[in-house]
């Protein structure tokens, strides 16, 4: 047990052993302290978020063996369980900036509040989320675009992994809480973990058992649920004293300002998965090829997503710790040490993918059909890097800042651009190149709307 003291450690793990001010520090001694927390943040954050997706990833590798048909089911019901359980994200992004400025300012019981909080509305939206999804399966499957082929395989697959609805949430508020904390290395565990259990139970289920796409759903079922109980474990058990963390029931009054904030926050990623959403619709009436080729290259695409975005987390935590502490400047300061690390990080990925084009897309089909609309698609992906980088990164600094309302605005006007030009992509015939011009637009629009905002002398500053 570590009580108090484990307190004082989170509190140096975010201002140093010592308080850190631009006034009375060199730049070089600021930038190498602010180099090695990024580095103690981000790099297991960046295997926990690498290793995130690697369950839709895995369940892709594995069922794009069982042919085009079982492929595109499976990039229909990628996309359903995006938008239904991503658009919760608020758990992680809402919990981590709470938590992380509470510990800033040397109050640990108000971050296990937060984290109580967190879990309660984890059971319930979870709940809800997978009634929802069982009652409304096939206006669902249909209103994704499913031809007659398509709607059965997809309904099986969505029916199965919508039992994992709480669990997924469970999941998203543990990673919250531990970033908040400073430690990042426990949700890189949880998350190897379940990966692993998912990894040894595809096989299984889908060939060995003969269960087919099924067997890919019930594999992610049992994985996420593993990944849940583990979290609440910790939590709630084994390391809740070091937390500050006391089990009881949140009143309503103290769950109203993070409903806020999840609003807030469940606004601007509706808007994103949203937009990401409707690409694989218009991807799916372009025809089961381009869906498959969409579904190989969007799992790509959000792989390299997630790996920069790890930058994002330590921004989050970094930022609100600086502004709990009461220190703007290096708020300020770390921010743009931040967005350095993402365009280099950016470049560097980009340029690796180009090096892997011709050999990553075998690795999810190899149907010869569906490797030439994934040749077309890929100078996308990798062009890309770059700009997301200093997106996400940018995401990381105004959850830090607390800007939920200015990010739920900046990406409803993103999706809107972006839907525009998707809208257009059938009547134009435009086909699927078209449906990723469509995600350039919402990148480049979210990059001009964050930049110009960033630009704000009092975007970091601390009101009271």
């Amino acid at each position: 047990m570590r009580g108090p003291s484990a307190c004082t450690e989170l509190e140096r793990r975010l201002v140093g052993d010592a308080p850190l001010r631009v006034s009375t520090a060199m730049p070089s001694s600021i930038s190498k302290r602010l180099d090695r927390d990024i580095l103690r943040l981000a790099l297991p954050a960046l295997g926990a978020l690498a290793a995130d997706p690697l369950v839709s990833m895995v369940d892709t590798v594995f069922v794009g063996r069982l042919g085009v048909v079982p492929l595109a089911a499976l990039g229909v019901n990628t996309a359903i369980f995006a938008l239904a359980f991503v658009v919760f994200n608020f758990l992680a992004y809402g919990t981590t900036p709470m938590v992380a400025r509470a510990v800033g300012r040397g109050d640990r019981t108000a971050a296990g509040d937060v984290v109580m909080q967190a879990l309660l509305l984890a059971a319930l939206v979870g709940a809800g989320a997978t009634i929802l999804l069982e009652v409304l399966a096939v206006p669902i499957v249909t209103l994704m675009g499913a031809g007659p082929d398509l709607r059965e395989p997809a309904l099986e697959y969505l029916r199965i992994r919508a039992l994992a609805g709480a669990a997924v949430l469970f999941v998203t508020a543990g990673h919250g809480a531990f970033r908040g904390y400073q430690d990042t290395r426990t949700p890189l565990l949880v998350t190897l973990g379940l990966n692993v259990v998912n990894l040894v139970l595809d096989p299984l289920f889908i060939f060995v058992l003969g269960w087919g796409l099924k067997g890919a759903a019930l594999a992610t079922l049992v994985a996420q649920w593993f990944g849940a109980l583990w979290f609440l474990l910790l939590l709630l058990r084994t390391r809740r004293e070091e937390l500050g963390i006391v089990p009881r029931l949140p009143r309503l009054a103290e769950i109203r300002p993070f409903l806020r904030v999840g609003g807030e926050l469940a606004l601007r990623t509706l808007a994103l998965i949203g937009t990401l959403t409707l690409a694989t619709a218009i991807a799916t009436r372009v025809g089961t090829v381009q869906v498959a080729a969409h579904q190989v290259g969007t799992q790509v695409w959000l792989l390299l997503a997630m790996i920069v975005d790890s930058l994002a987390v330590a921004a989050q935590a970094m930022v609100a710790g600086f502004r709990g502490a009461g220190d703007a400047a290096m708020a300020r300061r770390a921010s743009n040490r931040l967005l350095g690390w993402g365009l280099a990080s950016g470049l560097l990925l980009g340029g690796i993918f180009y090096l892997l084009a011709p050999l990553l897309p075998r690795a999810f089909t190899n149907d010869p059909e569906v490797l030439a609309a994934v040749a077309g698609i890929f100078p996308f992906v990798v062009a890309m890097q770059p700009l997301n980088a200093i997106v996400f990164v940018w995401d990381g600094v105004f959850m830090g800042a607390e800007q939920f309302r200015f990010l739920a605005v900046q990406m409803a006007l993103a999706a809107a651009c972006a839907a525009l030009v998707l809208l257009l992509v059938l009547p134009m015939g435009w086909g699927l190149a078209g449906v990723w011009w469509g995600i350039v637009a919402l990148m480049v629009v979210r990059a001009l709307t964050l930049g110009l905002r960033y630009r704000d002398a009092r975007l970091l500053s601390i009101h009271p």
